[in-house]
């Protein structure tokens, strides 16, 4: 029964063996979910490092993170529909998933980080029309459920699924109308995607992120578009990589990774120059205009170092650009997994320092720094929403055609026919 469930002519591991490695991802999800419950419930934001002073920490570290490493999904979608370049159709049905697990993992945690579930609903029903992260939330809540429409008809091309006339021909008119999905959710990521940064440029309470503006935004509205468009169609290469590496067969061709990394590419190069420039106005402009030095926004006793700022910049950011645009470099696979691989950590470090290190720093003449260490209440649930993408991954690649090419890239070549014995030869 298991196996009339794969998709047409794959092959999957025993059912006993998939069960175990769900198993063990089940565990990693059951402990951060006890703490989900916990903090949902009887503790709250209590049972959390949290305080008054780091009202933003690890989960909006996470949040920020995978929203941005869940770009390759409106990106591709839109390169592929939009734009037509049917090469990446071998892999947009990944990024979709990829998309979807991130919001929609985001969107859990976000529920704990309120501090009041309950009244989550508030902010939709009361919205403040002048706070930057109204936009973000209706147009995350809207792109989630775009991601969602986009993941239907790959569900409803299961094996099973597809032989009910109704929801085969659901799955078949739902092609015709994805270029205007994919373009409504373009629409909606590219404006979530800088308005949390814009959010960030705005507080002129916190010197290390405030930015002056660009038109009527200011400029870290768009720094962090293009550091989520340089970062999103490396980090669904590098699942394609994992998943490859898992299960021991090709289920993307080359020529496919190579165009994602260097499309990924030009947008990094494109964001590392404005991202030096930033910092440098930054460091000679806006900073002495607010009466502050740069010595006075590091503290390495701590770990808010300068070291990482040139770690964002140089190693996650002028490297990769380098390994992911020079042909050379990008055709070899071990070049352009690290390239891959420095983009997203770069990515990573740039939030967490606009989420984490702007808040340490001092803004009063009475202030000091301040520490601040995530406990197991806030890594739990990271871990789970970790364990939940891998769980609903694993699922999709043994029951959903997820991968065109995986069948033409694994086929056994067919035995040599074997040669005719020669004729006699007739005597003259």
């Amino acid at each position: 029964m298991d196996r009339a469930l794969w998709p047409e002519g794959v092959e999957r591991c025993s059912l006993g063996k998939f069960l175990l490695w769900l198993g063990a991802c089940g565990v990693v999800f059951a402990l951060g979910a006890y703490e989900a419950i916990m903090i949902l419930f009887p503790d709250g934001l209590a049972r959390t490092a949290l305080d008054n002073y780091f009202g933003f920490g690890l989960w909006i570290t996470f949040d920020l993170a995978v929203i941005a490493l869940g770009a390759g999904a409106f990106f591709t979608g839109l390169l592929k529909y939009i734009l037509d370049i049917k090469e990446l159709e071998k892999i947009v049905n990944l990024t979709v998933i990829i998309g979807f697990l991130c919001y929609s993992g985001a969107m859990l945690i976000l529920a704990l980080d309120v501090g009041q579930p309950l009244r989550s609903w508030f902010g939709f029903w009361h919205p403040n029309v002048h706070s930057m992260l109204t936009e973000v939330m209706f147009c995350i809540t809207c792109y989630l459920m775009v991601l969602t429409l986009e993941f239907v008809p790959n569900i409803l091309e299961n094996r099973k699924l597809n032989q009910i006339p109704l929801l085969h021909n659901i799955a078949h008119n739902f092609h015709y109308v994805m270029p205007l999905i994919a373009g409504i959710g373009a629409f909606l990521s590219t404006f979530h995607q800088g308005s949390l940064g814009g959010m960030y440029g705005v507080l002129f309470g916190r010197p290390y992120i405030l930015r002056d503006g660009f038109f009527i935004w200011p400029w870290t509205f768009f720094l962090f578009v293009l550091s989520a468009v340089g970062s999103g169609p490396c980090f669904s290469v590098l699942v394609v990589k994992l998943m490859e590496l898992l299960t021991g067969k090709t289920l993307v061709d080359w020529n496919v990774k190579r165009l994602m990394c260097k499309i990924a590419g030009t947008m990094l190069t494109l964001y590392v120059f404005l991202k030096i420039l930033d910092t440098w106005a930054w460091a000679t402009d806006v900073l002495p205009r607010s009466g502050l030095t740069w010595d006075q926004m590091f503290n390495s006793e701590l770990g808010y170092g300068v070291g990482l700022l040139w770690a964002e910049i140089g190693l996650g950011g002028i490297l990769p650009a380098i390994l992911l645009m020079v042909p050379k470099f990008r055709n070899t696979p071990a070049l352009l997994y690290t390239g891959a691989i420095l983009s997203c950590v770069g990515v990573t470090i740039n939030r967490y320092v606009f989420t984490v290190q702007a808040l340490a720093i001092p803004v009063m003449p009475f202030d000091k720094w301040y520490d601040y260490v995530p406990n197991w209440a806030e890594w739990g649930p990271s871990l789970m929403v970790v364990a939940y993408g891998f769980i609903v991954t694993s699922l999709a690649y043994r029951y959903l055609p997820v991968f065109p090419q995986e069948v033409a890239l694994n086929a056994k070549p067919a035995p040599a026919a074997p040669s005719a014995p020669a004729e006699a030869e007739q005597p003259a």
